[in-house]
């Protein structure tokens, strides 16, 4: 696994939880596709892509979950590249409690470089590819 980076922090309210006061699933992957959107970021991902016509796509998406969390629980999420391939990468996101550390889920997404106009995977950008694999090494 690659060097783990800080990509998201936020806090589970009331109105995010389900009948047994517990965040319901789809509030863990709404902050996981946040995650997803610092992580690329970070390795290079810009409005100026969007704007050229690239873009991203979740081709595949697992997640684990591990632990439940309650309203008020502050959570954090670390991500890195686990793969990276020709036109897509792969990477994992750990979701936390921030107080305990205890890790509540886990995600693996396999997201694609992507033209936007004719709607297909492109090579991954060089300057992403680079990145990624920089964060990739960094692990060892």
């Amino acid at each position: 696994m690659g060097s783990e980076i800080e990509c998201y922090r936020g806090v589970v309210h009331p109105w995010l939880c389900d009948s047994m006061g517990h965040m319901t699933t789809r509030h863990y992957t709404a902050m996981f596709d946040d995650a997803s959107y610092h992580l690329f970021a970070a390795l290079g991902f810009t409005p100026d892509h969007l704007a050229a016509g690239i873009g991203l796509a979740d081709v595949k998406m697992t997640t684990s979950f591990q632990a439940e969390l309650n309203a008020g629980t502050l959570v954090i999420i670390h991500g890195s590249v686990v793969r990276v391939g020709t036109k897509s990468m792969t990477a994992h996101y750990r979701m936390s409690n921030l107080h305990t550390g205890e890790t509540a889920a886990e995600l693996e997404s396999i997201t694609a470089q992507f033209d936007l106009k004719a709607r297909k995977a492109i090579p991954l950008l060089p300057e992403i590819r680079a990145n990624a694999d920089r964060l990739l090494a960094e692990a060892g």
